[in-house]
């Protein structure tokens, strides 16, 4: 029986489990203990390849190579929690590939001109608190502790209290911040998320932009009553005054990205229907929408629209609509040196590679603030991603693995 690799095998132990045939998926939420077993294998992994380790403020793990020298490092890496019931290789395919190109290049005898990181951050993922890339928010210094503090999870327990329950101080969270000095630039690799770089006919992709969401939170209000005996004509149905501003929003969104270069997507996301009962017409309807586009113009132009379609709606349907906008972040954009850079280094190896934009946040967005950074795709099975399914086949981490390690031998081969 052929060996397993050393990628496959620590894939594996990185996702605490001997199969990533998991039924159920895997649940590493946000300062867990779950959470916390998988970084600790990854600093296992990183102190086994003689790498120096160190855990910051916020929980983010960072493994350094010639962690003696001061000069700035170049720096790879992404996060290994996950939504609930998600899959083994969002996030943990960039801290995997970077774990095993700098294992390969000191196999080889490389001397890097300068340190090289990898680095693991603590939960990225919204899916316990509904706020994202919480350690990297606090390396680059944009965490709000006292708007996180008292943020809770679905059991309660608050951003504060999970962050101490790990062993950290919430007091001293933001003393996870690093200097400008402190890196070069930033590389991520993650799976696409979606299918585009296959339909191309490419090998792997280059985000330019990582494309921020607006989000709202539609509130229509009419009248609950019963619903054998309200006549048709005296209804004030929230819910059928909901029906086509879902509609609109898939429709227009479709429309105009079929009309500009830029793609928009919009999704009405999420829906409450009180009181949610058979025999009572729906008064109230809650409905979330996420609305995202690298260009700023048209998510927003978007959110405009959908506001005029609601004050149709008002006088239509006899209903009370009450917008709020929950998130409107800028897009970010990319460093374009730095992805040309990545871009020429794939093909340099025989690879091709799409110069696309990313519609899911990763990391790197904060690292973009404040360092020159850059966002690597390898495909994915499908393009499917928070789900017990989610692939990654190993020649595509390979691939990973190849471009990594060519990407800091080209960059750290001249101290300059």
């Amino acid at each position: 029986m052929e060996k397993e690799s050393w990628l496959m095998t620590t894939l594996k132990q990185l996702n605490l489990t001997d199969s990533m045939e998991q039924e159920e998926g895997f649940s590493r939420l946000g300062y867990s203990e779950e959470e916390w077993k998988s970084i600790a294998v990854f600093e296992e992994k990183a102190i086994s390849i003689g790498l120096e380790v160190r855990r910051d403020e916020a929980g983010n793990s960072i493994a350094r190579w010639n962690a003696n020298d001061d000069k700035p490092a170049l720096a790879m890496g992404s996060h290994l929690d996950t939504v609930k019931n998600g899959g083994g290789y969002d996030g943990v395919a960039g801290v995997l590939c970077g774990l095993a190109a700098v294992k390969e290049l000191k196999e080889e005898g490389f001397q890097p001109a300068f340190p090289i990181e990898v680095i693991c951050f603590a939960s990225e993922e919204s899916s316990r608190f509904g706020v994202s890339t919480i350690g990297s928010k606090a390396m680059t210094g944009q965490l709000n502790k006292g708007q996180l503090a008292e943020v809770k999870d679905d059991d309660g327990i608050s951003i504060k209290e999970a962050v101490e329950s790990c062993g950290l101080s919430w007091k001293n969270i933001t003393d996870a911040e690093r200097p400008k000095e402190a890196l070069r630039q930033f590389i991520e690799l993650h799976i696409e998320q979606g299918t585009r770089v296959e339909e191309a006919g490419k090998s792997f992709g280059i985000a330019t932009a990582i494309a921020c969401p607006t989000r709202l939170m539609i509130e229509i209000e009419g009248q609950s009553s019963h619903t054998g005996s309200t006549p048709m004509d005296k209804r004030k149905d929230a819910l059928v005054a909901a029906a086509p501003i879902i509609s609109f929003i898939s429709q227009r969104a479709r429309q105009l990205s079929d009309e500009n270069e830029v793609p928009v997507v919009a999704t009405a996301s999420m829906a409450n229907v009180y009181p949610n009962k058979m025999t009572s017409i729906p008064g109230r309807v809650e409905l979330g929408v996420d609305i995202r586009s690298v260009s700023d113009e048209l998510k927003r132009g978007l959110a405009d629209e959908i506001q005029l379609e609601l004050e149709k709606m008002t006088t239509q349907y006899q209903v009370k609509i009450n917008t709020r906008t929950l998130v409107d972040d800028d897009s970010v954009f990319l460093n374009p040196s730095v992805t040309e850079s990545i871009k020429e280094t794939g093909e340099q190896i025989g690879y091709h590679g799409l110069m696309m934009e990313s519609g899911a946040g990763h990391d790197v967005m904060n690292m973009a603030s404040r360092w020159p950074t850059g966002l690597v795709f390898i495909p994915c099975r499908d393009g499917l991603s928070h789900h017990p399914d989610e692939f990654a086949s190993e020649s595509d981490l390979n691939m990973g693995v190849e471009i990594l390690k060519q990407y800091m031998k080209n960059e750290a081969s001249n101290p300059s």
